[in-house]
């Protein structure tokens, strides 16, 4: 049973009073949260292997290996992951840590990855005073060390923007500029790049090309090629994309997955 079916079985998770606990599952094949819920517990979403995405009503975040998805106790969300995807949920309570109070994308370092693993393996009913309870209090601690990561896409509530979003998360090739998208919503091209700005805080260009590069990572860590994603995604040649995403992210896309995925 995967990390989010056990979620959805087992209601009483936030009844736990202790510190943090963690889960770990492998997704053996694509699964989803039917619809948005909250948990009491802030929820840090790790992937060891594979793909998640969770979405909260402004924004999609991607969970790449050695990253993790801070999503505040709270939050109305869901997830999703990809097959073949192995991840841990760590589960904090609200008053144990100072955490960033908004969805945020954090680094993990080996050191944290490795605590996570080793509490998923311990009884989730410990002591204080426990070898478990002195492994958290470590593991807290790094945790409130880490630094936030901008791999999100924002989504907006307003009507005409979750319409383009919707539809480019449907087709990322559609390569239909601003001017052709506010045509196809009757506004004005003014207004809508305008309403972009001020509902995203980025332009037309870089906010597709946000969604463009969670695309690309979760593309990469299922196995798809360079060149597939560079068609997948609309771009004329593999040059252009490979741009794009050094531009994005400081690497290109080759370098960066051979030194974020787990050996």
């Amino acid at each position: 049973m995967s990390v989010l079916a056990f979620l959805r079985a087992n209601n009483d998770l936030d009844s736990i009073v202790q510190p943090a606990i963690a889960l770990r599952a492998h997704v053996a094949e694509e699964d989803r949260d039917p619809s948005m819920h909250h948990h009491r517990k802030g929820q840090l979403v790790v992937a060891l292997r594979g793909s998640v995405i969770c979405e909260v009503p402004k924004g999609l975040w991607m969970v790449p290996p050695q990253h993790g998805v801070w999503i505040p106790g709270g939050t109305p969300h869901s997830m999703k992951a990809s097959a073949n995807t192995d991840l841990c949920l760590l589960c904090v309570e609200p008053d144990a840590i100072t955490l960033p109070s908004e969805c945020c994308t954090l680094s993990i370092t080996p050191l944290l990855r490795e605590l996570i693993l080793r509490l998923s393996t311990c009884s989730q009913a410990y002591e204080v005073g426990s070898s478990t309870d002195r492994l958290v209090a470590l593991l807290l601690e790094e945790l409130s060390n880490m630094k936030i990561e901008l791999l999100y896409f924002p989504v907006s509530e307003e009507r005409k923007l979750r319409t383009i979003a919707d539809e480019l998360v449907s087709n990322p090739a559609d390569r239909r500029t601003a001017r052709e998208w506010a045509a196809h919503l009757a506004v004005s091209e003014r207004t809508l790049t305008r309403m972009i700005l001020d509902e995203t805080g980025m332009s037309f260009g870089r906010w597709r090309q946000q969604l463009q590069v969670i695309l690309a990572l979760k593309g990469l860590y299922a196995g798809k090629s360079i060149q597939a994603l560079s068609e997948e995604l609309g771009y004329e040649s593999v040059s252009a994309f490979i741009t794009m995403f050094k531009k994005a992210l400081g690497k290109p896309p080759a370098r960066y997955y051979n030194e974020t995925r787990l050996s």
